[in-house]
């Protein structure tokens, strides 16, 4: 690494030469702002740094100068180094489930990115005849809308077990995905093999449901949660997020709104989009809204915890309401004079 340029580097990649210049704890506090999709991507680039020139740790601390808090001397990354840093912000499980999906990746188009450039029939083709745990290892790598035109292929049983399978799906090790390389092969001519496998799980299944018809949607959430309860209502709970609530009409948001404490709907609000502030500010009066915001400037800097709190709470209404009939959750819906 002495010939490393730092003004080539992208800016994820001196992201990550900062969190192996300031050491495992301080590196920590960091990784814990951000998503697990941005620490696995941060990982794996601190992954690909062994050593780290003392050149370029001064130039990304001149950089990064002003978010840093504490400095320590350590220039030693790699894999070991992301592992510890990993295990200190997010815990050795979620650390192991997370690095699991590390690994150099290959230069070539792997055989499922291949595969997630079919049509979707010819995807379906290709699975069909293929074990719940090898469909459901296929739909996680393709997006929402081409996911469900082969998910509506299958059976319907064979719907129910591929959509538990997909929503418990948190890594697969590179062994079975040889494995299932190789059960395709069969079918599809390759010469490379996929070298890691990013999540599946429960975003993946609730973004399925949501790019399939109401009614099948509705009665494969009811089923997955007959055969495993803790899972359906994960999904349920990913179906609609906070910030859907700008799909609702304007009298469904306030019916909503009427069941919402406003100390908690302040709360709520502190990480919501601009548009959705303003979408909910419109829908109560113009005094309960002057009230609302001198509210959020009073409660300060509020933890990201209680903030998901709130929102649930919200959800939890916004869903009752929905299956009482009161409201409606479809996008499309128009308003009859």
């Amino acid at each position: 690494m002495a010939d490393l340029d730092y003004t080539k580097l992208s800016r994820q990649q001196k992201l990550a030469i900062l969190l192996i210049t300031i050491g495992p704890e301080a590196a920590a506090e960091i990784l814990k702002q951000f998503d697990d999709n941005e620490v696995e991507m941060l990982c794996r680039e601190m992954s690909q740094f062994s050593m780290v020139p003392q050149e370029i740790q001064r130039q990304a601390m001149e950089e990064f100068s002003s978010i840093i808090g504490a400095s320590l001397t350590s220039a030693l990354g790699g894999l070991p180094y992301a592992q510890r840093t990993l295990g200190i912000a997010k815990g050795d499980f979620k650390a192991s489930s997370i690095m699991g999906r590390v690994g150099p990746v290959g230069s070539s188009v792997d055989v499922i990115k291949d595969i997630s450039e079919m049509e979707g029939r010819q995807i379906f083709n290709l699975v069909k005849n293929e074990q719940p745990q090898t469909i459901s290892f296929v739909l996680s790598y393709l997006d929402p809308a081409k996911s469900s035109q082969v998910f509506t292929l299958l059976s319907p049983d064979m719907r129910e077990e591929v959509i538990e399978r997909l929503g418990t799906i948190e890594s697969t090790s590179l062994e079975l995905v040889g494995k299932i390389v190789r059960s395709l092969g069969k079918h599809f001519d390759s010469k490379v093999r996929p070298t890691f496998h990013h999540s599946g799980g429960v975003r993946s299944v609730a973004d399925l449901l949501n790019n399939l018809d109401k009614e099948m949607s509705k009665g494969l959430l009811v089923r997955l949660e007959e055969r495993n309860a803790a899972l359906g209502g994960l999904v349920r709970k990913k179906m609609f997020s906070f910030e859907d609530l700008n799909r609702l009409q304007s009298s469904d948001l306030q019916r909503v709104l009427r069941e919402v404490d406003s100390n908690n709907l302040a709360v709520a609000m502190k990480s919501a989009s601009e548009a959705l502030r303003e979408k909910l500010f419109a829908s109560i009066s113009k005094r309960a809204a002057e009230s609302l915001r001198d509210e959020m400037s009073m409660l300060g800097p509020v933890r990201l915890k209680d903030v998901e709190t709130a929102q649930d709470a919200i959800i939890h209404i916004v869903h009752r309401l929905e299956e009482e009939g009161q409201i409606s959750l479809d996008a499309e819906q128009t308003v009859v004079a």
